[in-house]
């Protein structure tokens, strides 16, 4: 059986478990900050790798869409989030994550969803007299 190299992905069957020496990437953590993410990934049951990492980037990417496209989500929902993933679920998940994390790497990563959250909470622009 071949050797493998550190961080060298080992594939199986489908569906069997991967083990990766691969790190998250997320924009502005320490690396302390992120060994704990990874750590929490393998060995909480209801987290993967990249979890955390693909979280952070559908929270931010949601936050900043135009706010008509927020408005028709809230109305109507969207059918792609069943497929590419909920953003409120991933803002969710974020919460319980920092919760999990020691006090210094939750308050990185805090920092972090705190700019999405910002973006999430600006005040709509004021409208013209005359509608637009």
């Amino acid at each position: 059986m071949p050797r493998r190299r550190p961080g060298q992905i080992r594939t199986g069957a489908p569906g069997s478990h991967r083990t990766t020496g691969a790190r998250p990437v997320i924009d502005g953590l320490s690396s302390h900050a992120l060994s704990e993410i990874t750590r929490l990934e393998h060995t909480r049951n209801h987290l993967q790798p990249g979890d955390v990492s693909a979280a952070v980037d559908l929270w931010k990417d949601y936050v900043h869409q135009p706010e008509r496209a927020l408005w028709h989500d809230h109305e109507w929902g969207n059918v792609h989030w069943y497929c590419c993933g909920n953003p409120l679920e991933a803002r969710a998940l974020l919460d319980t994550v920092m919760q999990a994390l020691s006090p210094r790497s939750a308050r990185e990563l805090r920092k972090i969803v705190s700019r999405s959250d910002a973006a999430w909470n600006l005040p709509s622009p004021p409208y013209d007299a005359d509608g637009r």
